[in-house]
């Protein structure tokens, strides 16, 4: 699928600060990046040497809690800042789970470039009746939604995992993504999962590591996305009033880890915290 002159000049004009999701690809070995978000994710390399590993925690995350959402019954995904498409993407992880490959999946991103190559994925390797991927912006909930829905490949009346995998710490609070979560929610039918992670810098293991944290958040503010960490008790409120999936609000290497976890032996040294939630 050709990208067409908006979404040409939206990429061009995307390219003179660093992405954080095409560092994001960089981090965890994709090819959908530039030199200057190479660049960029040396730099924070350099000062954190883990984080490229965090990123990894993540996706590995994604395909453990996607996997448990569709052995739990669950064949529609909404993924939201679906990001750059690379090994593992929620319709591949899914039909694995479920061989009758009858999920059903919306990428969503409103950054052109992810928007553009996930395309151009579907296009090649997926179902174009079971999977699509559209733009839109979590912070805009009502468009995005009736933009899924549009698709017409997900039925709001039955359960749905929605996905924000990565995202929200790079939306700050000023920004108001409780209320966007909030709108979330309440459309999602019952039984619907909810998976989501978050990067935090509480309780650094010392001095050293609090300025390296501290610096990161600095060099992410030069980026196109600039964001914020938050605690567990913060995070948590993205979930509302559904039900937390055992073990609960954990690091992401501690959710259902398998043999390919990374941070295995020291959870906390990804910084990342997760968790899978179900509406009653």
């Amino acid at each position: 699928m050709a990208a067409d002159d908006e979404v040409l000049r939206a990429v061009e004009g995307s390219l003179d600060r660093p992405s954080a999701a095409r560092v994001y690809d960089y981090f965890i070995g994709g090819n959908h990046n530039y030199a200057i978000d190479r660049a960029f994710g040396d730099k924070v390399r350099a000062r954190l040497p883990l984080i490229p590993d965090s990123a990894v925690a993540c996706r590995q995350f994604l395909g453990r809690a996607v996997r448990y959402a569709s052995k739990s019954g669950i064949h529609q995904y909404v993924d939201i800042g679906s990001g750059l498409p690379t090994a593992g993407n929620v319709h591949e992880v899914a039909d694995e789970a479920r061989p009758e490959h009858d999920t059903t999946v919306v990428y969503i991103d409103n950054e052109p470039i992810a928007l553009a190559h996930s395309q151009l994925l579907l296009a090649d390797t997926a179902d174009p009746d079971r999977h699509r991927a559209i733009a839109g912006d979590l912070l805009e909930p009502i468009d995005l939604w009736e933009r899924v829905g549009e698709t017409g490949v997900i039925d709001f009346e039955q359960p749905v995992a929605l996905v924000i995998n990565a995202v929200l710490h790079f939306i700050k609070d000023e920004q108001q993504p409780h209320q966007a979560l909030d709108f979330y929610r309440d459309q999602l039918a019952p039984g619907s999962f909810l998976i989501m992670c978050q990067l935090t810098d509480e309780n650094p293991a010392d001095d050293e590591e609090r300025r390296a944290l501290d610096d990161l958040k600095a060099y992410y503010e030069t980026t196109t996305n600039p964001g914020q960490y938050r605690s567990r008790e913060e995070f948590l409120k993205f979930y509302g009033d559904f039900e937390l999936v055992e073990p609960g609000l954990v690091y992401a290497p501690e959710w259902h880890p398998d043999e390919k976890a990374l941070f295995a032996d020291a959870p906390s040294k990804s910084r990342i915290l997760a968790a899978v939630a179900r509406k009653p």
